[in-house]
């Protein structure tokens, strides 16, 4: 199936082979690779981490959809409960005091994706989305494992606390207060996923775990 070139000629901006030759492609490349970057600009519109995990991606899948584990590799979340709306799951975030996060979760057997639908405070709107892919690692380097992809978007509220009034305090920080440590605070939060997975399947322990009680754990 050919596209038919017609269809661009009126988009502008596009650097395709029919119009820019290779050299002024490398030019262009070359111009825009630079030896160092500031942070703000690799990670200030978005934050992307991503691992090695020896760990099968189906384990790894499974642990990972199973919403009641985020209290186990994450540094903070902690004391999930259902709340009445069917999976929709509400704990506490104690990276700061009296903080609730409610989170639903998402996820694809067919594309091994994981999102993380959340938000501090209130239930209504889950706008902190954590998006997690599981890939092969055969597939991608040659090797056995996962390959595990987290991003997070830089939505407009991690600046603006839509619902100020619901905050345990008037002097409560933000969760977007946080935005220029979540390079750091995730990649902390990747090597306990890495951890942890990897200690079980090494140790021919089951990856996933059942909730601790029957009202522990986020959506499954």
């Amino acid at each position: 199936m050919n596209a038919d070139p017609s269809t661009l000629a009126d988009i502008p901006g596009l650097m395709r082979i029919e119009n820019t030759g290779k050299e002024e492609l490398v030019e262009r490349c070359t111009d825009m690779t630079q030896a160092a970057y500031p942070h703000d600009k690799v990670y200030g519109g978005y934050c992307t981490i991503h691992e090695h995990i020896s760990c099968p991606p189906e384990q790894a899948y499974d642990y990972l959809r199973q919403g009641h584990h985020l209290e186990e590799w994450t540094y903070s979340l902690r004391g999930f409960a259902p709340t009445g709306t069917p999976g929709l799951w509400v704990g506490h975030d104690r990276l700061e005091e009296d903080t609730q996060i409610y989170v639903r979760v998402a996820a694809s057997p067919e594309a091994m994706t994981v999102d993380y639908h959340c938000s501090w405070d209130q239930g209504e709107k889950l706008w902190m989305i954590y998006l997690m892919r599981v890939v092969p690692a055969q597939l991608v380097l040659d090797r056995p494992g996962s390959v595990i992809t987290w991003t997070n978007c830089r939505h407009p509220y991690y600046a603006d606390n839509p619902c100020p009034e619901l905050a345990p305090r008037a002097d409560r920080p933000w969760v977007g207060d946080y935005w220029d440590l979540f390079y750091a605070g995730h990649t902390v939060e990747m090597r306990n996923l890495k951890a942890i997975l990897e200690h079980r399947h090494r140790s021919g322990l089951p990856v996933s775990v059942p909730p601790a009680t029957a009202t522990t754990g986020a959506a499954r």
